[in-house]
């Protein structure tokens, strides 16, 4: 009796190993090793740290990237330079699924005709108020004066506490005020796992979350009833009441982000702010009001705002190509951060 579950376990035990050597031979996404290194408000990588990142189960886009002497994916070491330029934001400036040469600082120094060094100090799963504080960084360390933010236009929400894309300051999402909502250190299990192929591929490339699953065995949800949810094509209307919470939400969002930049250090702030990637013209729910509301609190702080909707939409009134990475990956392809970069790069020549 007990040799069938010995068995049982025996044979779960030696499949897990042979998954984990064959995965050790294929570009899995392998640990980052994040932490706070050089600032207890900047996530960022060991020093020179190497890892290789991947996309989807059958590991799409892998790249191997290596972290700079200052923990950021960059092609340049950081140094006190007042004449480069630095080029903030999250996963869309580290831009991991792209050649190096595909990627947003390599481009907008290219456009800047190899007059300048761009830094890229992209850190994937961040919002403004994480901007802000590498700004500030940049503004301290290095004596950059110019700077570009490459910006998703719910920036501001994922600004608030618990919105899953904070590392360090953060708004309460109740009361709108100040927070600091900083990642915990890893655990032995976590520190474990960060060397296992087989447990990186199930949370990297599968994104597997036991809770999700244990949630799921639980929850009765009928295929007609996704189908129906599925259906929805045009999403009401805000109320009055939601637009002046959102709009009181960014006004928050952006006078905390100017308060933490060194502003008299600053010569030029210019904001990419993406945005739909279509010609054709759609209702505006809540969420693009607060993107047009977080764009026009930008301007009147003084800052050089690129809408980048119109670029996009001129794009695609004489192209058919998209401007992701694909349908799996919604991040900008080379030919979408051209657009970006050469908007910056005018702007920056000016």
């Amino acid at each position: 009796m007990r040799r069938a579950p010995l068995m049982f376990l025996g044979g779960i035990a030696a499949a897990a190993v042979c998954a984990e050597i064959v995965l050790r031979g294929l570009p899995v996404s392998t640990a980052t090793m994040t932490g706070y290194y050089h600032d207890p408000d900047i996530l960022a990588y060991p020093a020179y740290h190497t890892w290789t990142m991947a996309t989807g189960w059958d590991l799409r886009n892998p790249h191997t990237l290596r972290a700079n002497n200052w923990g950021f994916a960059a092609g340049h070491e950081f140094s006190p330079d007042p004449h480069a330029v630095a080029l903030i934001g999250d996963s869309y400036v580290e831009a991991s699924m792209l050649a190096p040469r595909d990627r947003p600082a390599t481009q907008l120094e290219a456009l800047l005709e190899g007059h300048r060094k761009v830094y890229a100090m992209g850190t994937p799963g961040t919002a403004m108020l994480d901007y802000a504080q590498r700004i500030r960084f940049a503004s301290e360390r290095f004596q950059i004066r110019d700077f570009v933010v490459l910006m998703e236009g719910a920036d501001a929400r994922q600004s608030l506490c618990g919105s899953g894309n904070v590392v360090s300051r953060c708004l309460d999402p109740s009361t709108l005020e100040p927070r600091i909502a900083r990642h915990p250190s890893s655990s032995a299990w976590t520190d474990l796992a960060r060397h296992s192929a087989l447990a990186q591929y199930l949370m990297s490339q599968l994104r597997f979350k036991p809770a999700a699953v244990v949630k799921a065995m639980f929850t009765r949800k009928p295929p007609e009833e996704s189908n129906a949810a599925a259906g929805k094509a045009t999403p009401p209307s805000p109320d009055p009441e939601q637009l002046a919470q959102t709009q009181a939400m960014v006004d928050a969002v952006v006078q905390q982000f100017f308060a933490a930049v060194p502003r008299a250090q600053i010569r030029q702030l210019v904001f990419l702010v993406d945005g739909r990637r279509t010609s054709q013209a759609a209702p505006r729910p809540l969420a693009e009001l607060e993107r047009a509301h977080l764009i026009l609190r930008l301007r009147e702080q003084g800052a050089t705002v690129h809408d980048l909707e119109p670029l996009y939409a001129a794009h695609a009134a004489r192209s058919q190509r998209s401007l992701s990475v694909g349908p799996y990956d919604g991040h900008l392809n080379p030919m979408g951060l051209h657009l970006a970069m050469a908007a910056a790069a005018q702007s920056l020549a000016r």
